[in-house]
Parts: structure tokens; sequence; C-alpha cells
């Protein structure tokens, strides 16, 4: 813990403007309110980067473009479509606002937000070491992305708690078959669902939800999958697992 604190603190200091990469999937999840109490102590500008927007729909990128745009400034990516990369380097210009060097930009987050490839997508080339696998980044890169910006690159610096495996298991840092609740984390992806786009999640499975909990909702979908048990009863964790592998391949979308 104190090891990510010092090393926030390094980027922050070294760098002239900051990236917070977040899930646009589950932006408030991914945000980190004591690393962003660091960056404004600091006086420095950050940028809001919400990647794998192409996994939401354009009504939720709307709503939480007016909501976080009020914090910071907010530019939405997709690293996987190469969308909004060249507004993220626009932006990043614009609110530095260095002349005569080069700018450093250090990008935080949690692991797996995509923080690498969010520079590959600036740079225009694999210049940044990229991997699904959490953690792959072991330390300070200094990454040359063109345009007079230099790029910090960090590991998943942000490190979870204790009691954050349904973020690890919303962030596909951990399969389905390595969550100690499958069935819980399952219930959090249905009630995020229910709370965004209530009718991706309807189509997807096609089932009808109508005030159900996200429990019930569950049993529901696990029965039209057929994941019955010999007595006819629903299997739970069979339901959850698919739900969760569903969410991870980026299928299930907001």
């Amino acid at each position: 813990m104190a090891s990510y604190k010092v090393m926030v603190k390094d980027v922050i200091k070294k760098a002239d403007i900051l990236l917070e990469v977040v899930d646009a999937r589950f932006p408030d999840e991914t945000r980190n309110s004591e690393v962003e109490r660091d960056i404004a102590r600091s006086k420095k500008p950050f940028i809001i980067v919400l990647n794998k927007c192409d996994l939401v729909s354009k009504e939720t990128i709307e709503k939480t473009k007016s909501r976080l745009s009020q914090i910071a400034p907010t530019v939405f990516v997709s690293s996987k479509d190469r969308f909004g990369t060249t507004m993220l380097r626009h932006k990043i210009l614009e609110i530095a606002g260095i002349k005569g060097r080069d700018i450093l930009v250090g990008s935080l987050g949690y692991p797996n937000t995509g923080k690498s490839s969010v520079i590959n997508g600036v740079a225009g080339k694999h210049k940044a070491s990229t991997s699904p696998v959490s953690g792959h980044t072991k330390g300070l890169q200094l990454v040359n992305a063109g345009s007079r910006i230099m790029f910090i690159d960090t590991p998943g610096v942000i490190p979870f708690g204790e009691n954050d495996q349904y973020l690890q298991g919303l962030l596909s840092v951990k399969s389905a078959s390595h969550l100690e609740d499958p069935i819980g984390v399952a219930m959090k992806i249905i009630e995020k669902m229910c709370t965004e786009n209530k009718s991706s999640l309807e189509s997807f499975y096609q089932v009808t939800i109508e005030g159900q909990d996200s429990y019930d909702i569950l049993e529901i979908i696990g029965r039209q999958s057929n994941f019955l048990k010999k007595k006819g009863e629903v299997d739970e964790t069979r339901a959850a697992i698919k739900i969760i592998n569903d969410w991870q391949k980026g299928v299930l979308r907001i």
C-alpha cells in the first residue's frame, strides 16, 4: 500500500497533466477519490478518460459525460476501435498549455482499465507494452507519443482493497472460475444492467423483467438458459458464470 502511494505521488510530481483512466461501463466504481484529491492538491490539470466506450450505449455515454464533465474534462475512448484518441491528444495539448518543450502526461488507474492501450491509441503505435494480464506493466516507462507528448506509463498502481472481488470480476481481473462469489458478482452485473439499460439485458437473454430483484432475475436467466439441476431447480452458479463470462467477453453491453 505504501509503495503504491509513493508511486502515485511520484507520477503526479513529475507530470504536467494527469489522466485518470476508468472503465466507461462503471466510471464511478473505477474512479479513485484519494488519487483525485492528490491531483487536486498538486493543482495540476487532469482529464478523466473513459475507456472501452464501445461497450456502452450512446445514451449512457451522454449521461456520464454530462455528469463527470462538471468534475474534470472528460474524453471517451475505445482503444479497440481507435475512437477518441485524436480528441484526447488535442485535449492534452489544449489543457496543458505548455510551449517550447515536451508535455509529460501521467496515466493512473486500476489494473485492466486499459491505460497502456490508451497510450498506444494516442501514440498511434504499440509503444507501451500491453497485456490483458493484471500487473503486466512493471515499472514507470516513458512513452514518446509524438507532437511533444510524452507519457509516463505506470503499472496498475491503484490497488484493489481486500473486499473488491466484485470490482475485480467486473474489470475481468479475475475470471468467473477464480471468484469466491460468482453469484454475487453476477448479481452486481444484473443490478448495473437494470439501472443503465434493462432492455439490453432482456433482449440479450430473451427474458422479461418486471420489478424482480437481482437474485430472481439470475434465476429467470438460468431457467431461460436451461441451467437446471436434477430436480428442476435452477443452477444459480452455472447461470452466474455465464453472465460473468458474457460480461467479460464484452458481448453483454450496457
